[in-house]
């Protein structure tokens, strides 16, 4: 396995088993937006009715591959993970939901998977802020796109800004957390692992960047909650 910039030591057992719960209370409308992301890569395959998935980040809740295989019963799908736990988490989830058969489980990074891999599409959903610096950023869409056939879709989504710079949506999600039973004190931990815990694009002029750097064509971002975006882009041939 070679070395990846993501610490997955930062997602261990205990984070995997919280992840579902945690995430939907840190995203409001994390279900939304997953739906959404099946619906614009649907929109931007067209009529194919058969494609190659790739899943990068994919441990914890496998969301994303529960709504993309609900609207698209042709597709099949690799799920990338260098978590163990989180990995074994979205095992779970597919298990649960029947579509073990349909989907890879790859423990490690993209850089691991075949050189000859290639792709109809791809997703990455709440990775790119838990990558440190710009450069690391590049190099995950590098990789992703390297498996990826000419001019296909990937959806980008996570958190931007750097989090002291908006102190209103910084407020309005920690009353978010009240709203869902924490205490004062509860709530002044999370703000303070969100504050230390990430290194989010600063801006979605600076996702846009990132995703030229890569080799990506501007993007159309399509949800907001707070400091999360998505957004659908496509490799440039």
């Amino acid at each position: 396995m070679k070395s990846s910039p993501l610490n997955s030591e930062k997602f261990d057992t205990s984070r995997a088993n919280e992840y579902g719960r945690q995430s939907r209370i840190a995203l409001a409308g994390y279900d939304a937006c997953q739906d959404l992301a099946a619906c614009m890569l649907a929109a931007s395959l067209g009529a194919t009715r058969s494609a190659k998935i790739l899943v990068v980040g994919a441990g914890g809740t496998a969301q994303e591959i529960v709504a993309m295989a609900k609207l698209e019963p042709g597709w099949r799908f690799t799920a990338v993970d260098p978590s163990e736990p989180m990995l074994e988490a979205a095992k779970q989830q597919l298990e649960a939901n029947n579509l073990l058969e349909r989907t890879a489980m790859h423990l490690g990074h993209v850089e691991d998977l075949a050189a000859d891999e290639s792709y109809d599409a791809a997703t990455l959903i709440g990775v790119l802020h838990h990558l440190d610096g710009d450069e690391t950023k590049r190099q995950i869409l590098r990789s992703i796109r390297a498996h990826l056939k000419p001019g296909a879709p990937l959806i980008v989504a996570g958190n931007q800004y750097a989090y002291a710079s908006q102190p209103l949506l910084l407020a309005a999600w920690g009353q978010r957390w009240r709203q869902h039973g924490a205490s004062p004190d509860e709530v002044k931990v999370k703000l303070g692992k969100i504050l230390q815990g990430a290194d989010p694009p600063h801006s979605e002029a600076a996702v846009q960047k990132l995703l030229h750097d890569a080799g990506f064509g501007d993007a159309t971002r399509f949800f907001s909650s707070l400091f999360w975006g998505a957004w659908l882009t496509c490799k440039v041939v």
